[in-house]
This record gives C-alpha cells, sequence and structure tokens, in this order.
C-alpha cells in the first residue's frame, strides 16, 4: 500500500498541524498541548463544554467535529490508541466556559480508563463538574438487552449533533447529559467490512480477508463481526442489516428515524448513494419514516474499505435537536436545511 506520509511515527502530530494550519479561524491548539484541538473562540463562557477523544485514525471523528453546535475540542491518541488523561485535562480545562463539561466519546476500554481519571483530575484539583456519555452502538458488539456495553462506532456522529445543538441553549450540564444518552440509547450501527486498513506505522494490515469476502459486523479497528462470507449485492447486504438494526430498535410502522450511511475510509460515495437507495426503498416498505439522511464519511477507519448504517430513533425534541446548524471544518448543517 502507497502512502503520502514523512516518518510514520510523526503521522499523528503532522495530521494535528495541517488541520489546524488549514483553519486558523476555526481551531487552535490548547495552550502547552499539541494532542488536541479546540474552537478558536473556546471557551464559550455560560455554556456547558463538550470534550471528545479516542485514538486517530477515524477522521472525521474525533477532530472535525469540533466546531458550533458540535464538541468544544478534542484530544487524540495515536492511530487507534487512547489519548492521555493529561491531554483530556488540558483540552478540558481550556473550553470550560464555567458551567461544566460533558465527556463524549466510543466506549473502548483505554479511552474509558483515561476519561475516568482526567474527570477526577478535574473535578478534584480545579473544581469542574464533570458528566460522562460514552456511545455505544455497534450492534454486533453486543445485545440490545446490554448495549451499554458495546462498542461505539459511526452513531457517534448523532451523538455530536445532539449533544452540541442541546448544549447551544445553555441549558445545565445534566440537561445536556440526559438528551444525549437519550439520543445513544435510541441508535443502533452495524457496518461490512471489504478490506483491512493499514496502520501508517507497521505498513501491515491489521487483519486478513480475501478479495471476495466481506465481514457483516466488523468492528471499525478490526473487531470480529457476526458472519464471514462471499460479497454480496448491495441490496442484499443491506437487508441483512436493515433488518438486524429495525429489530434492534423495535422499529414499526410510523416511527420517525435519522439515517446515516457512512464510508469506512476507500469506499466510493456512488457505492454509499446505492446503499442509501436500499436502505430508503427497504425502509419505506415498513412504513418507517426517514426524517434526515446523512451519506458520506463521518467516520473512517483509515483505508479501510466498506460502510456501515446507523438508525436513529427520533421523537420530537431529539429532531429539533437534529435540525439545528452546526458549524466545524469537516461538518456543516445551515438553519432550516
Amino acid at each position: 500500500m502507497k502512502k503520502i506520509i514523512n516518518d510514520p511515527m510523526a503521522f499523528v502530530d503532522e495530521t494535528l498541524e495541517g488541520i489546524v494550519y488549514a483553519y486558523p479561524k476555526q481551531l487552535r491548539f490548547p495552550s502547552d498541548e499539541k494532542k488536541g484541538i479546540v474552537r478558536a473562540d473556546a471557551p464559550v463562557k455560560g455554556k456547558v463544554a463538550i470534550a471528545t477523544g479516542g485514538g486517530s485514525g477515524h477522521l472525521p471523528v474525533f477532530l472535525g467535529y469540533v466546531g458550533k453546535g458540535l464538541a468544544d475540542g478534542s484530544s487524540v491518541g495515536n492511530v487507534f490508541t487512547s489519548p492521555s488523561a493529561d491531554a483530556m485535562v488540558n483540552v478540558a480545562k481550556e473550553i470550560h466556559g464555567g458551567e461544566g463539561v460533558l465527556f463524549l466519546y466510543g466506549h473502548y476500554f483505554g479511552d474509558k480508563m483515561n476519561f475516568d481519571l482526567a474527570a477526577e483530575m478535574l473535578e478534584e484539583e480545579d473544581g469542574i463538574s464533570v458528566k460522562t456519555v460514552r456511545v455505544s452502538d455497534d450492534a454486533a458488539s453486543a445485545p440490545r438487552d446490554s448495549w451499554q456495553n458495546r462498542r461505539g462506532v459511526a452513531g457517534i456522529f448523532f451523538a455530536y449533533k445532539i449533544a452540541g445543538a442541546c448544549a447551544e441553549t445553555m441549558v445545565p450540564l445534566e440537561k445536556v447529559k440526559e438528551v444525549t444518552e437519550r439520543a445513544v440509547s435510541k441508535m443502533a450501527t452495524m457496518g461490512v467490512a471489504l478490506s483491512s486498513c493499514i496502520i501508517p506505522a507497521s505498513g501491515n494490515p491489521t487483519f486478513d480477508i480475501e478479495e471476495d469476502e466481506m465481514e457483516i459486523g466488523m468492528g471499525i479497528h478490526g473487531e470480529p463481526g457476526i458472519r464471514r462470507s462471499k460479497l454480496k449485492p448491495a441490496a442484499e447486504i443491506v437487508q441483512e442489516i436493515v433488518q438486524y438494526l429495525s429489530e434492534d430498535l423495535t422499529l414499526s410502522s410510523g416511527d420517525e428515524v435519522a439515517m446515516l450511511v457512512n464510508g469506512s475510509g476507500s469506499t466510493p460515495l456512488e457505492e454509499l448513494y446505492i446503499v442509501n437507495r436500499e436502505v430508503h426503498i427497504l425502509l419505506s416498505k415498513q412504513n418507517i419514516k426517514i426524517y434526515r439522511t446523512y451519506v458520506g464519511e463521518y467516520a473512517t477507519s483509515l483505508d479501510m474499505a466498506g460502510c456501515s448504517i446507523t438508525l436513529l430513533k427520533l421523537d420530537s425534541e431529539l429532531k429539533g435537536y437534529l435540525d439545528a446548524p452546526a458549524d466545524s471544518p469537516f461538518f456543516k448543517q445551515f438553519e432550516g436545511v
């Protein structure tokens, strides 16, 4: 695999610098911290601050969702490796506007350990109130009755969108946490992988899969899925995934959902829109209304080929936050659109 990089060990640092150079009016490094970025106008006084983070290699997650109506800051570690607790603390202190900080991240052991430690440090040493919401939407990783134990994957986009919009209304930290947790409990994601990604430092695939194979439910770091088979047509792949997600969320006639078709890193947009077409056809047959559709690369795994589908079951309050404007260098949604 050919890559346009310099020293593989500098992959993350040089990526971060490139992002800040590209968007200096919107993003900046925190003081004394080069393993994270924050909104250029942080802190926003009187607003609950939202801090996220995780391993690099998933752009636009996590760095790409720092902006108005989304997260206020993000810390990142090396590729597929949790950031340090110190980096999380530095970002949180930089974005704290006086109303507390919501830690919002994907459910993985290393991230949980370091974010929990950072929360303790902030509360004990700086008196900053911290609440936590872990995104756990990967339906392939645990059954619905223990959804809090699932891995966090592309559904984190919806969590950013909902949490960020809620925080912009200047409500208390407890309210932002409640709304975001409700959204996470109502979402489910399942992916299909066609090829592995290549980690720059190793130069090797993270797993092996034959040219004519696919794996349903594979995680974004190559975690085993639920079934491997010969590659199927888009309609058959989507039917299996949508049926799984519909049952998981107990969707029924008249329900409304938001839908995300997410590319894993090297899947052409044309293929993602074919997947989107199939999802719309299937849900229409079930009389399930798709309130909003998002198609593109929202949470990647470097250069992995494949995609995922996320469904978020909506209520009236969540629809309002989903409709709110948002503005980051990697994602924009305008008022009334």
